[in-house]
């Protein structure tokens, strides 16, 4: 088990970066220099906004991948923490209309 990191960086055209490593503060340094071509390399400068630890490297991995995916409203909703608007939108759009529509 190597220990791992999830990370959400904001971009300076205000988009978001999500990425995985086991070295955090190496990672991020690497970031700042534009050291690999790419999504954050032509959006300079940018900032850590969140992170997670993981046990493990492919669990990690696994939730890199499903955050990568998600919308920008998902994505602000667990760096808010805000677990009752994430799974809100988790849900699909016909769910999330057919439980509005038996809201009183």
């Amino acid at each position: 088990m190597r220990k791992s990191w999830i990370y959400i960086l904001e971009c300076s055209d205000g988009s978001y970066y999500t990425g995985c490593t086991t070295d955090l503060v190496k990672r991020i340094q690497e970031h700042h220099e534009g050291k690999y071509e790419g999504y954050t390399a032509g959006r300079l400068p940018v900032k850590l906004i969140w992170k997670t630890e993981f046990r493990s490297l492919d669990n990690a991995i696994d939730a890199e991948r499903q955050i990568k995916g998600w919308s920008r409203k998902k994505k602000e909703a667990l760096m808010n923490e805000d677990f009752e608007l994430l799974h809100e939108l988790a849900q699909s759009k016909e769910m999330r209309k057919r439980r509005k529509d038996r809201e009183p």
